[in-house]
């Protein structure tokens, strides 16, 4: 079996696994997504809901971020990992949003990473689910299932997503993103994955190479 054919029966079987697979922040918009994305590095989603319930609340529009009190922002994503350098990069973003494109999120991966603590993760999670582009994010939980897997060989996120995009149809893009998310939460976990239990066994070279050597 080739690797795009093995890449195909992971997504077969992970969708079955996950039927309505979605991605689990809270927004309405693309702006809202931006931001909440922007949290959610070294942070869960969980917390990151929690915190945007209010602050979506508050602020509402690009200029509301963009005309923040630095200090009141800072205050407003206090419980958040880094919330200061977060803060910074939500309101540099904002105003850049403001000024450059009329105020609306821009829908491309080089206007988004042109943003401040924006990278490619951000841009393709905005763009598929702010915009319902075809874009594959790689977070720690896809770098992991994909390099267990032997989909990539590579550690590098850009290398990951050039990989995956790869050996999987654009059409599918966006959904792998969300079951490997959900599978390496679930059971492909960083430390003592539950392989005995894993539906994709038979197809990863972590449980062949080290997981039956144990």
């Amino acid at each position: 079996m080739d690797t795009k054919e093995k890449a195909k029966r992971v997504l077969d079987i992970l969708e079955d696994e996950f039927p309505g697979a979605a991605i689990e922040l809270h927004f309405k918009n693309p702006l809202e997504l931006l931001i909440a994305t922007i949290l959610s590095a070294q942070a869960t989603d969980k917390l990151v809901n929690k915190v945007t319930a209010s602050l979506f609340h508050r602020y509402r529009t690009v200029h509301d971020y963009a005309g923040a009190d630095i200090g009141e922002l800072e205050k407003a994503l206090s419980s958040v990992n880094y919330f200061r350098n977060k803060a910074k990069n939500i309101k540099a973003s904002c105003r850049i949003i403001e000024d450059r494109y009329a105020g609306s999120v821009p829908a491309t991966i080089e206007d988004l990473t042109g943003l401040p603590g924006v990278g490619r993760k951000t841009a393709n999670v905005v763009l598929a689910n702010g915009f319902g582009k075809e874009a594959l994010a790689v977070d720690t939980h896809v770098k992991r299932v994909a390099k267990r897997l032997g989909l990539t060989g590579s550690d590098k996120p850009d290398e990951v997503e050039k990989d995956l995009c790869g050996l999987i149809p654009r059409s599918r893009w966006s959904m792998v993103t969300m079951l490997f998310i959900l599978h390496g939460r679930k059971t492909c976990i960083s430390r003592n994955p539950a392989c005995d239990r894993c539906h994709l066994a038979r197809y990863c070279l972590y449980y062949k190479e080290v997981y039956r050597s144990k």
